[in-house]
């Protein structure tokens, strides 16, 4: 599976779990931290710890390997790097103060997503 496809798939394993305001950016000519970000929310620090739980879960059986995982023990902003990838996942209060969807964005680099196409085309 390609980078951006993995992207694309933990995205998804954050929709399937109830994670709200996903985004995914292809930010590879930005930085060179890493490629692609996952930006995702959760109503709560539960929430936000379970969701971060359940994508190095998956993300293991993906074969991705974590480098570094950051504020699991506060659960209101973690950050998992996955070196191309890194997946944040955040308290509400805290995503909307950081706004890294908008500070990482070009206008052109926002990934379109499968659960994005499917909600518009149910409102069509």
């Amino acid at each position: 599976m390609k980078e951006k496809d993995q992207a694309i798939h933990l995205a998804q394993i954050l929709y399937d779990r109830k994670a709200r305001d996903i985004t995914a950016l292809d930010v590879h000519h930005l930085t060179v931290l890493t490629d692609y970000l996952v930006i995702a929310s959760g109503n709560n620090a539960l929430q936000v710890k379970a969701l971060a739980e359940h994508v190095d879960a998956k993300a293991a059986e993906m074969g991705l390997e974590m480098r570094r995982q950051e504020g699991q023990q506060e659960g209101r902003w973690i950050v998992m790097d996955f070196n191309t990838i890194i997946v944040h996942i955040f308290h509400q209060e805290d995503r909307d103060y950081y706004r890294l969807d908008h500070l990482w964005s070009d206008g052109t680099n926002r990934l379109s997503l499968p659960f994005e196409e499917e909600a518009r085309e149910t409102l069509a």
